[in-house]
């Protein structure tokens, strides 16, 4: 199981579910922080963001500015259901930012917030409740904006390798999938 791709993103929703020590082509993994309720001490988030950079990984604090501040993230992350346009002031002030789209019309609205990098979702059926439907790798690569899309949705070690056939140049995966200790020999 091995897919080449120029970027990987890990969405945790504690700094507990990712051993940094374990990654080893780090300048190609970013990390998204997303949780309703800050899990972690703001301590141990500055240590780890710390320890990001001095990794090369790029961090990403989900849909909360006074954190991405506070912690001086890399950049911030702006879910599918959050549709307001304060975002795109942050480019201003050099943070990175990226979300993600379900439809054509959420990744107009992202493109208008500033986003660099849109995650579409669900790649893959998903046992969600409430979210049905995906898209699957075809047309997922007739999408319009397939330069500046990443993949989501429904990853795991079942259909990873079928990622291969995805012409987006990164995916995230959530820390379900990545709690693995053995998740190198899925990145060379």
């Amino acid at each position: 199981m091995i897919v080449h791709k120029q970027k990987y993103f890990f969405i945790i929703e504690s700094i507990k579910k990712i051993n940094l020590d374990n990654l080893k082509n780090i300048n190609k993994f970013n990390i998204i922080y997303r949780t309703v309720k800050i899990k972690d001490k703001k301590e141990d988030l500055l240590k780890f963001r710390k320890m990001c950079k001095r990794k090369r990984i790029d961090f990403y604090v989900a849909n909360n500015t006074q954190l991405l501040k506070s912690i001086q993230a890399d950049g911030i992350y702006i879910s599918a259901h959050n549709k307001n346009l304060k975002y795109k002031f942050y480019k201003k002030m050099n943070y990175k930012i990226i979300g993600s789209a379900h439809n054509l019309s959420e990744i107009k609205l992202k493109k208008l917030q500033g986003c660099t990098t849109i995650f579409l979702s669900r790649l893959f059926k998903t046992n969600y409740k409430g979210k049905k439907g995906h898209l699957g790798i075809i047309k997922y690569n007739l999408s319009p904006f397939i330069k500046s899309l990443s993949a989501l949705g429904g990853i795991n070690k079942n259909n990873f390798n079928q990622l291969r056939n995805v012409k987006s140049d990164s995916f995230a995966l959530s820390s379900a999938f990545i709690e693995d200790n053995s998740i190198n020999k899925l990145f060379y």
